[in-house]
C-alpha cells in the first residue's frame, strides 16, 4: 500500500516520540496509537500502518542469533552480549544456538547484518575466491 509523504513523515515523527533512551517505549507507543485513533486525522489508517511497519522493523533490528560450533559458557555469552550491546545498543534479544557444521568460531546475525567469523564461513569464502 502506497502512502503519502505526509503520512510517512507523521509516522516517523510519532515513532521518534515513542523512543526513550534509544529504545522503543511500549507505554508511549500505546498512548500515541490511542490518541491517533481518537483524533482520527487525515490518512489515519496509513499513518497507523506506517507506524506498525516502523515498530516491526525496530523489533527485527533488535533480534540477534549467535551460532557457534559448540555450546558457549556463561562468560563467553556475557562477552558476546556486551560486545553486541556496545555496537548495536542495549535491549537486544539474543538467541544462542549450537551449529556443529561451523567447525569453529561464531556466526552472528543482528537484523540484516551477518558477522561470520566461523571456520566454515572462511572456507566457503576461500572456495569462492578460487572459483572466481
Amino acid at each position: 500500500m502506497k502512502i503519502s509523504k505526509t503520512a510517512a513523515a507523521t509516522a516517523r515523527r510519532l515513532f521518534g516520540l515513542c523512543q526513550a533512551g534509544g529504545r522503543l517505549d511500549e507505554a508511549k507507543l500505546s498512548q500515541v496509537a490511542a490518541r491517533l485513533a481518537e483524533s482520527r486525522p487525515r490518512d489515519c489508517a496509513a499513518i497507523l500502518g506506517a507506524l506498525h511497519k516502523l515498530v516491526r522493523l525496530d523489533e527485527q533490528r533488535r533480534k540477534v542469533t549467535v551460532e557457534s560450533a559448540g555450546d558457549l559458557d556463561e562468560a563467553t555469552r556475557r562477552r558476546v552480549a556486551d560486545s553486541l550491546a556496545g555496537q548495536y545498543g542495549t535491549g537486544l534479544a539474543i538467541d544462542y544456538r549450537s551449529n556443529p557444521s561451523l567447525i569453529g568460531g561464531l556466526r552472528v546475525r543482528v537484523g540484516d547484518d551477518v558477522l561470520d567469523s566461523s571456520v566454515q564461513g572462511r572456507l566457503d569464502r576461500l572456495a569462492a575466491a578460487f572459483r572466481a
